[in-house]
């Protein structure tokens, strides 16, 4: 069977303010009830063609991931890897192809982006199964995604006249992201394909090309996996080993280099959402050309994108606009100048102003907090704990804090004792006490937090104990 291995990092800046460092865009429903790496996910469940999929991701979106798997019915994993940092995809694909070789050495490795929208599948599992035949005589498939116009946003591969099989052809040339003119030359000549950034090959394979072509990146990938330790659900490869490994593509480190690259032409639906434009063009629309998301009111609106995340927001006599708004962030921009948001992010950033990094609601392992109001000395905030789940035993140096039940019951370690608090009844925890907090029952426990004292940030925890294994407040 094939070894799906599903990228997982990113922080999908272009689709602020949805989309934040701590919460991105794979992570959110944007094109269905499902989120981008549960749809993807849901592409390989298929136990006759596939094993569980392998993930790689980062250490911040960790249990957010591992949570999104557990949503899924009958779904697991087969490996969460934990990248120390982000060294672009050829050492992501080598970590996932030596994890795959320790449970079967002739791995064949599906490697697909947490983030891409495939509307047709069946078409997408015939493809795979149609290059897994180039992939058994040793080639390294990439998928060619049929243009439907001169985007600029794709880098682009021209077909070969060699047939491999018969779907299969083998890789004139690669080239990046053209501009316009060079797009619209590409589409009348035909013969090229976008690319998609999803792969086919066996693992020992890749790894074969990855050390003709690139050895310093697999000598340093197979170190870091060699010291790798196991962390709850998670595979964190070794740090210092890891970092010394330089940033690269698959496609510069070994697509472009090999004489084994092949491309299978195809047409999946595929598409890339990486931007509010691209969301607009894969949208369902109204008649008047609009995609509207959440409570949306529009009079004489045309071909815009409008997208309501907890309010009410009324729209009058635009056109080709974008429009969301969040609880805390309201985006406008022309559609053409959409993506230009990557901008205002990187101004917040260097601001150091939190609404590019995390969302009012905040997703912790056990469950979320929600700021509610935030004054001198004081913030209020509304508090999820999953069913079964328990925060961290920890005590605060600047601040106390009280707690009301509203749904639920808790259970409170408070220094030496422990009291059950249930509906509209509350507890007091004074500044330094030691406690915890944790949800017994079926259901899960929402409790209103007050906090009082001289500095409120949420790193002020010190950690007595901790069943996710954290070092600090995420």
């Amino acid at each position: 069977r094939i070894v799906p291995a599903v990228m997982c990092g990113g922080v999908g800046s272009r689709l602020w303010p949805m989309s934040r460092a701590l919460y991105p865009k794979q992570l959110l429903p944007l094109t269905s009830e499902r989120t981008m790496l549960q749809e993807t996910i849901g592409r390989v469940t298929d136990s006759t063609r596939f094993t569980a999929p392998i993930l790689i991701c980062n250490d911040d979106h960790r249990f957010l991931i591992a949570a999104q798997i557990q949503e899924m019915e009958g779904v697991s994993h087969g490996g969460i890897l934990l990248e120390p940092a982000g060294r672009n995809t050829a050492p992501a694909v080598a970590l996932a192809a030596l994890h795959a070789m320790k449970n079967d050495p002739d791995a064949i490795l599906l490697v697909l982006a947490a983030d891409h929208q495939i509307r047709k599948t069946d078409a997408f599992l015939d493809a795979v199964d149609a290059a897994a035949k180039a992939t058994r005589a040793g080639h390294l498939v990439t998928f060619g995604i049929q243009p439907d116009g001169p985007n600029t946003g794709y880098g682009y591969i021209k077909v070969g006249a060699q047939e491999i099989t018969a779907s299969v052809r083998d890789v004139a040339q690669f080239f990046e992201k053209p501009d316009e003119v060079t797009a619209r030359k590409f589409l009348a000549e035909g013969g090229y394909r976008w690319n998609s950034g999803m792969f086919l090959f066996s693992a020992q394979r890749y790894l074969e090309e990855l050390e003709r072509y690139a050895p310093d990146i697999l000598e340093a990938c197979r170190a870091a996996m060699a010291a790798a330790r196991e962390d709850l659900d998670f595979i964190r490869p070794d740090e210092a080993a890891f970092l010394a490994c330089r940033s690269e593509s698959i496609d510069y480190a070994v697509m472009e280099k090999s004489d084994r690259a092949a491309v299978l032409p195809c047409d999946l639906g595929w598409s890339d959402i990486g931007s509010w434009e691209q969301l607009w063009r894969v949208g369902d629309k109204d008649a008047q050309g609009n995609v509207t998301k959440g409570d949306v009111l529009l009079d004489d609106v045309r071909n815009s994108y409008v997208h309501s995340e907890d309010k009410l927001v009324a729209v009058i006599g635009i056109e080709d606009i974008v429009v969301v708004s969040t609880a805390d962030a309201v985006f406008v921009a022309p559609k053409d100048r959409a993506q230009d948001v990557k901008a205002i992010v990187d101004r917040l950033h260097k601001e150091g102003r939190e609404e590019q990094n995390t969302h009012v609601r905040v997703y912790r392992p056990w469950g979320f907090y929600e700021g509610i109001h935030l004054g001198d000395r004081h913030q209020v905030k509304h508090i999820s704990v999953n069913p079964g789940s328990v925060l961290s035993l920890q005590k605060h140096f600047h601040r106390a804090e009280h707690w009301v039940v509203v749904r639920g019951t808790a259970i409170v370690t408070r220094n030496d004792e422990e009291l059950m608090v249930t509906e509209n009844e509350s507890v007091y925890l004074p500044l330094g006490c030691i406690h915890r907090l944790k949800n017994p029952g079926k259901v899960p426990l929402s409790i209103i937090e007050v906090q009082t004292g001289s500095y409120l940030g949420e790193d002020d925890i010190v950690r007595l104990e901790d069943v996710y294994n954290r070092a600090e407040s995420p």
